[in-house]
């Protein structure tokens, strides 16, 4: 069972991405050099940054990333086990931060004035 129909989908988006570009080039271009900076440095190997987009997309809870990172990831050799391994870290992160915030929320609490 599927929850989506990501291939649907991830073409769907490519071609909203592309008639975007056509109003606003500028944009999608801006996106498209910022997204292509990281890998001009040649410290990781793209399979690696893909595995990182992944487990960031994952963090933002975008599924238009997810779909993208999950297929160029896949085109470049990612095995099942290293997606789910990138995935426990973004999990990881995820209660993390939400640990952190915790704190950062009992912070503000203090800081309010007795009732």
């Amino acid at each position: 069972m599927t929850m989506l129909n990501w291939n649907d989908y991830r073409d769907q988006l490519m071609k909203g991405v592309g008639e975007l570009g056509k109003l606003s080039p500028d944009t999608v271009r801006g996106y498209a050099t910022l997204s292509g900076a990281g890998s001009k440095t040649g410290h990781l190997d793209a399979k690696t940054r893909e595995l990182i987009a992944l487990a960031a997309s994952i963090s933002l809870r975008c599924d238009g990333c997810i779909t993208v990172h999950t297929e160029a990831a896949h085109r470049l050799g990612a095995t099942r086990d290293e997606i789910a391994e990138a995935l426990g870290v973004a999990i990881a992160i995820n209660a993390g931060a939400a640990l952190v915030y915790s704190t950062r929320t009992l912070d503000a609490l203090d800081a309010l004035p007795a009732l």
